[in-house]
């Protein structure tokens, strides 16, 4: 997606209430499929808000632009959650308000790391 067509999209839908990825519910995905590698990402612009959250099993916590920065928040387009590189794109998210601690740059919460950690 273009810069105009997403400044213009987010301009439409700037009353809308804000999505945030689902890192509980990614977490019992990963868990329940013995997923090695997971990336998110936005519906429609993973070129530049999608990257690596999980590596050889492990939370991947880099937050650096490249490989695993993440941008995860938005008002239109749905926080997505993508499972060992298979292409399976899994809607992933929740309402701010239900998460208010959470935003576009949360990375492993504790409740989603005692997720992964649990048995």
């Amino acid at each position: 997606m273009n810069t105009m067509t997403a400044f213009a999209m987010g301009e439409a839908h700037r009353d809308d209430p804000l999505m945030v990825f689902d890192w509980d519910k990614a977490a019992r995905l990963i868990k329940e499929r013995g997923a090695k590698t997971a990336s998110a990402g936005l519906s429609g612009d993973w070129e530049y808000t999608g990257g690596c959250i999980l590596k050889d099993g492990k939370p991947y916590m880099n937050t650096d632009v490249g490989d695993g920065y993440t941008y995860l928040a938005s008002t239109w387009a749905i926080p997505e959650l993508e499972l060992d590189e298979d292409g399976e794109r899994i809607d992933c998210w929740r309402y701010r308000s239900e998460t208010p601690d959470w935003g576009y740059d949360t990375r492993w919460p504790e409740s989603a790391l005692g997720i992964l950690g649990s048995d």
